[in-house]
């Protein structure tokens, strides 16, 4: 019988507040348990598969159809060009399929764990997901972007923050029948300025060690 049966392969999921720590988060999981880890490179990849140019995808890396843009704006009296469904619509809605059916080859291939693209909601009936959601307060995550773009004040910061999860959550929404960052979208929602990532891993380890008992 083959050993490494691929609904037995545990997936970590990490949806995030940017400015959260979630990338790192992903990583010091990934390094912890043995795990692949994957965030955007998965994004060339699908590009790839779906016969697309990566600068494309990476365009409209977790954001919702762009014609959901062209109606919102026609609602505001505006005139926008590709309001139409057509080609946009299309488009958006290959790069997602395709998008999603790597991270199934991903789940299939070996334990992981998977950064953003909604892959708890795509991975929803893979028996061995964990589905993080991290977050905190704003003026920690100011603190974090900071440090790592210090050419930006603490109102770009902000700024930044605020416009990325607006289109995180919009993306959300828009593919999946949950809500994103309510509690109830994941296993386990993490205040990152409350505990250490060393800390945040045991408690994942815990968690893991007593869900899965085999």
């Amino acid at each position: 019988m083959e050993s490494n049966d691929k609904k037995q392969n545990t997936v970590i999921t990490i949806g995030r507040q940017f400015g959260s720590g979630g990338r790192e988060l992903g990583r010091t999981l990934a390094d912890a348990f043995g795990f692949r880890y994957y965030d955007k490179e998965l994004l060339s990849e699908a590009a790839k598969r779906a016969g697309m140019s990566p600068e494309f995808f990476e365009r409209n890396d977790e954001r919702a159809p762009s014609f959901i843009n062209g109606i919102f704006s026609f609602s505001l009296g505006l005139a926008p060009s590709n309001i139409y469904a057509g080609s946009t619509a299309i488009s958006d809605d290959s790069l997602y399929r395709a998008q999603s059916d790597f991270i199934h080859s991903l789940a299939d291939e070996s334990p992981c764990v998977i950064v953003g693209r909604s892959a708890d909601y795509v991975l929803r009936d893979h028996p061995r997901t964990i589905n993080l959601f991290v977050h905190a307060p704003m003026e920690a995550r100011i603190d974090r972007i900071i440090k790592r773009q210090p050419e930006l004040s603490r109102e770009k910061a902000r700024a930044k923050a605020e416009k990325i999860n607006r289109l995180r959550a919009n993306y959300y929404n828009f593919y999946t029948d949950k809500t994103w960052g309510a509690a109830e979208s994941y296993d386990l929602t993490l205040d990152t300025s409350l505990l250490s990532m060393s800390d945040i891993t045991e408690i994942v380890r815990e968690y893991m060690t007593r869900r899965f008992r085999d």
